[in-house]
């Protein structure tokens, strides 16, 4: 009997699943450097075998794809010394971004020295918080911020219920349920993430520092984590009163209106990678998006904006928008 690609590989990751447990709950970090610049995957499924095993034409036949250990991109992943674990799962978030220099030929200078892309997951609450941190000027990515987020408000029956379906296609509600904190905590940690990389202090309570939240739309910042906030009895941090959304710069740039990422990665001949609404691989595919317009010569602006006196009022920037 033939075995496919994807079987074997769904084998694998239940294998190296299995032997993840138990993991250390008191050994995860804020940060994934000094390794993680970019990763084209970072999930533990294999779901969508025709995407997600594509390569960039860029990548050496060497550098075979393999889906991400989504306890190593929480800090948590004890398995760092099994060879079949690491033989399974990357590690490496560099191992599988290339850029050559005639890419950069293109590239115009930022006003902003770095970009924090974003694709929240959850439409009742937010489930997954994943950021990832790009360099400007030279569309390196310097480092990764990934959380599973727990919600609050929901009976543990329903909580089950909503974790199945979201996750449990793509195999990774158990690592969902192993990992999930609080949204209180995740901003708790994501502040001092932010912190170590001085994108943003807190005693002065402001807008981040020469760095802006990039969003495929508006829905993320605009609406879902203000709605969460308020679930969690928290007042809307600061930093999530600006935001550019990618649609909008898209549209201004290359003269044509795209309604969605695979619209957009489709025009742009880009192959989606990973599970889509997988936060982490949609966050990463929108960071690829990021460069290629970057490598294009689209420069990024703010695009939205809140009055931090009245958070409720969003001014849009751009008169041509989605």
């Amino acid at each position: 009997m033939a075995i496919s690609r994807t079987s074997l590989l769904r084998q694998s990751a239940a294998a190296s699943l299995s032997s993840l447990n138990p993991f250390s709950m008191s050994s995860f970090t804020l940060s994934l450097r000094p390794k993680c610049r970019f990763s084209l995957s970072a999930s533990l499924s294999t779901q969508g075998s025709t995407s997600s095993s594509v390569e960039p034409t860029s990548l050496k036949t060497s550098h075979r794809w393999k889906p991400m250990c989504l306890y190593y991109t929480q800090g948590k992943c004890t398995k760092m010394d099994d060879p079949i674990h690491l033989e399974s799962f990357n590690h490496d978030c560099s191992r599988e971004f290339r850029l050559s220099a005639a890419e950069f030929k293109k590239l115009r200078s930022q006003q902003l020295d770095y970009f924090l892309v974003l694709d929240l997951e959850g439409k009742v609450e937010i489930l997954e918080f994943p950021v990832l941190m790009v360099d400007a000027r030279n569309m390196q990515v310097v480092d990764l911020f990934h959380r599973f987020v727990r919600p609050s408000a929901m009976s543990e029956q329903r909580l089950n219920e909503y974790i199945e379906g979201k996750y449990g296609k793509i195999g990774v509600d158990r690592v969902w349920h192993d990992t999930a904190i609080s949204f209180n905590e995740v901003i708790q940690q994501f502040e001092a993430w932010m912190a170590q990389h001085h994108l943003w202090r807190k005693e002065l309570n402001e807008r981040l520092n020469r760095a802006a939240f990039v969003t495929c739309g508006n829905w993320d910042l605009k609406t879902k984590v203000p709605q969460q906030c308020k679930v969690s009895r928290m007042k809307l941090p600061s930093y999530f009163t600006e935001w550019i959304n990618l649609k909008d710069v898209y549209l201004n740039f290359y003269q044509r209106r795209a309604t969605g990422m695979l619209t957009m990665m489709k025009e742009l001949q880009i192959p989606l990678l990973g599970s889509h609404h997988l936060g982490i691989d949609d966050t990463k595919n929108i960071a690829r998006m990021l460069q290629h317009m970057l490598t294009d010569g689209a420069l990024l602006q703010i695009t939205a904006r809140r009055n931090l006196d009245s958070p409720e009022n969003v001014e849009f920037l751009y008169k041509n928008r989605i």
